[in-house]
């Protein structure tokens, strides 16, 4: 028995637009199969929307239009699946190293039609050799200074990594400082996103990699930390780098 998830929100129509029937497809994958393969805690299923859909969608401002994006450790497709429905223009790769996830996540891109996700099996180091990636992205996987150490590496220079954290993001961005330095990172920030969308807000912690370091785990002269306000989620906005 498929247990129950709430209806959609309307606030759910303003972040997916006219792809607002991919946004409830998922969320019915989720429910179903995504539970019964362990993807997702049976518990999660009447707040799938708020905790976990559009939770990930409402970041999608963050992204320059065109982007190529690397959702580390996605799972269940969070935060990449969202952000392909509310962005069809992004292309999305989410690298997942368990095989069950793959095996779910390629069913599930295929059943919603999304031409622009690729599903790769491995770990994030695996495509370090290729690397090039516009932004990186990865939510509840890691701590910010081990999660800077295996994503960095895989931008391209100037490159993002936006990873959705919660309230212990200032706390893991004072406590990683010197170690982000060390990696490469030339600033970090730390948003609020989608004011009036979500409660609570997502927190996303964006480090910006040098171009020294760029496709390495080299050194850069200094993090540059910043805080900046929250934001709202506007339909399918696209954010520029």
């Amino acid at each position: 028995m498929t247990p129950t998830v709430r209806s959609t929100p309307v606030q759910a129509a303003a972040v997916f637009g006219s792809r607002l029937g991919q946004a409830e497809a998922y969320v019915r994958l989720l429910a179903d199969t995504g539970i019964s393969h362990g993807l997702i805690g049976p518990r999660e299923a009447p707040r799938l929307w708020d905790r976990h859909v559009l939770n990930s969608a409402v970041v999608a401002p963050l992204f320059s239009r065109g982007a190529t994006v690397a959702d580390i450790g996605s799972g269940a497709g969070l935060p990449g699946i969202p952000l392909a429905i509310a962005r069809p223009d992004l292309q999305l790769t989410l690298v997942e190293p368990l095989q069950r996830r793959v095996v779910w996540l390629r069913a599930t891109v295929e059943e919603l039609g999304l031409t622009n996700v690729m599903v790769h099996h491995g770990r994030a180091e695996s495509l370090w050799s290729t690397g090039g990636f516009a932004y990186a992205t990865a939510r509840a996987v890691a701590a910010t200074a081990e999660l800077a150490r295996i994503t960095l590496p895989l931008l391209s220079e100037n490159g993002r990594l936006h990873a959705l954290k919660g309230d212990r993001a200032e706390l893991e961005l004072t406590r990683d400082q010197r170690a982000l330095t060390a990696l490469g990172a030339v600033d970090c920030q730390i948003t609020r996103w989608g004011a009036g969308v979500v409660l609570p807000e997502t927190v996303v912690l964006s480090v910006t990699v040098g171009s020294a370091a760029a496709g390495s785990s080299g050194s850069s002269p200094g993090v540059e930390k910043r805080r900046s306000g929250r934001r709202s989620a506007g339909r399918r906005g696209t954010g520029k780098r």
